[in-house]
């Protein structure tokens, strides 16, 4: 009884499951049929005021043309009438003097015949009928104002409702990632000249191949697209991958979105680790300022103790490289004493890495560059084998200066706004660079025998990360030429 009972509800359950897809359906249909109604009114209201907008045009130039052909008629008119009326008045005066001389020859009398007839002769001579020209002044052609409508009609008998664009196809091997820009190029199946402009979308993701049903990222849209590529520029790679789909539109309508591709856009990504900071330093995810009172170290304490911390949130853990692992320090409180030292979350332990840092130039003292994991809560960074960086002194005289180990060498170049740093942990190579004209100015080579961490150091000052950042173009051919040069650190190591 009990397993029928069972089976049963099972059955109820199925079947209520199924009601209740079908109720979906039926809404869904529901609105398909309201959907399909709004549409047809909007796309006839939309062929009414085309072909409203066609006879406009076609009335107006109707009217442009007869007010011609009246223009030409009023022309010539005026012409052949004034024409008309010179020859009827000299042929008026002429009859008359033809009239005249008729009665002077039937005349009989003799005395004043001489002088008549050289009267009448005097009038023939000057008279208007030997003036006129008898060649009429206008045409009455008016063939040059007829029209030829065939070529026309034709093509408007050759209407139809414009066809929906079709689908682009992105090119993945012609698209290019570099210099934390990426240019995407697509193709149409055949050309199509009605095409106007093409809308691209882009968003963020965790994985290759086409997005999920469900993504916490929306999609960024890019319009008014005329060429068949396009380049974002400025971009943050916060995420290893980014998906990429793009729909061609006509005048009137646009066409589907093509597959979406998914591109790698690696890129180093970290915060920084307020755990690790000296309690003189106030630290927020990418950014620190000194504070000389501490004020902010039983609030850090508490964020050191809870669990969803940056360094084990969830969405921290999605964005990890294979090859990168938190930095925590168990066991080990924060910097302190003179180590005014604070270390990035992440630990780089292979590839080629880079990312920017932007200081004040009127702090007191600044460092950057990287730790090992080793590194003591006493140690400053550059005195130490488990640090290297760069140290600027803004003391009675403002140097610059490469640490390791307790050694410096003074750099002889400009102080810059921005260090651009670039590590390749396989070769051993850490390089400092100005950021903005990627400018060398100094490379420790070595061979790391620990992962090491992103390390800065601030003392009455302030300064901020820049992360997601690919290694940059020009860094990368630097590198490739100064391989095999022997670089400044050989007194450093």
């Amino acid at each position: 009884m009990g397993d029928q009972k069972e089976s049963l509800r099972k059955i109820t359950h199925t079947l209520a499951m199924k009601n209740e897809e079908i109720s979906n359906f039926i809404c869904s249909l529901k609105q398909s049929l309201e959907n399909l109604e709004a549409n047809s009114n909007r796309v006839q209201d939309d062929l009414e005021s085309e072909f409203s907008s066609l006879h406009a045009v076609l009335d107006e130039m109707k009217e442009t043309m007869l007010t011609r052909i009246k223009q030409e008629r009023a022309s010539r008119t005026y012409e052949l009438q004034n024409q008309l009326s010179s020859c009827s008045k000299a042929l008026e005066s002429s009859e008359e003097l033809l009239e005249l001389a008729n009665q002077t020859l039937c005349s009989s009398e003799t005395d004043g015949f001489t002088q008549a007839a050289k009267d009448i002769k005097d009038s023939v001579t000057m008279a208007p009928a030997f003036r006129l020209s008898l060649k009429a002044k206008a045409s009455d052609n008016m063939s040059h104002l007829m029209v030829d409508f065939s070529q026309e009609r034709e093509m408007l008998q050759s209407l139809k409702f414009l066809p929906v664009p079709a689908t682009p196809e992105i090119q993945v091997s012609e698209c290019q990632v570099c210099d934390n820009t990426i240019t995407i190029v697509w193709t149409l199946p055949e050309p199509d000249n009605k095409i106007d402009h093409y809308i691209l979308e882009h968003r963020r993701t965790n994985h290759e191949g086409p997005p999920r049903i469900r993504e916490d990222y929306p999609w960024m849209v890019v319009e008014g697209i005329r060429e068949t590529e396009h380049t974002l520029t400025g971009l943050r790679f916060d995420t290893r991958y980014m998906t990429f789909r793009v729909k061609a539109c006509n005048k009137a309508v646009a066409g589907e979105f093509s597959e979406p591709v998914t591109l790698e856009t690696h890129a180093f990504t970290f915060k920084l680790d307020s755990a690790s900071a000296h309690q003189n330093l106030k630290v927020e995810d990418l950014s620190v300022e000194w504070d000389s009172s501490g004020g902010k170290v039983q609030e850090i304490r508490k964020e050191k103790n809870r669990t969803n911390s940056p360094m084990h949130s969830p969405a921290r853990s999605a964005l990890m490289s294979p090859k990168r692992a938190p930095t925590a320090r168990p066991g080990r409180d924060r910097f302190t004493a003179e180590s005014y030292t604070v270390l990035a979350d992440t630990m780089i332990d292979a590839g080629q890495q880079y990312w920017e840092v932007k200081f004040d130039k009127e702090s007191k003292a600044f460092a950057v560059g990287v730790a090992l994991r080793s590194l003591g809560r006493f140690d400053q960074l550059g005195k130490s084998s488990a640090s290297w960086c760069i140290h600027l002194n803004n003391w009675l005289q403002q140097s610059l200066t490469a640490k390791h180990n307790n050694k410096a060498r003074t750099l002889d170049c400009p102080i810059p706004n921005s260090i651009g740093v670039y590590v390749s942990y396989d070769e051993g190579v850490l390089s400092f660079y100005n950021a903005k004209t990627k400018q060398l100015m100094h490379t420790f080579r070595t061979k790391f025998q620990q992962p090491v961490i992103p390390a800065f150091m601030v003392w009455n000052g302030s300064f901020s990360v820049v992360t997601g950042l690919q290694v940059p173009s020009v860094v990368q051919s630097g590198q490739r030429k100064n391989s095999n040069t022997s670089s400044s650190n050989a007194s450093l190591t």
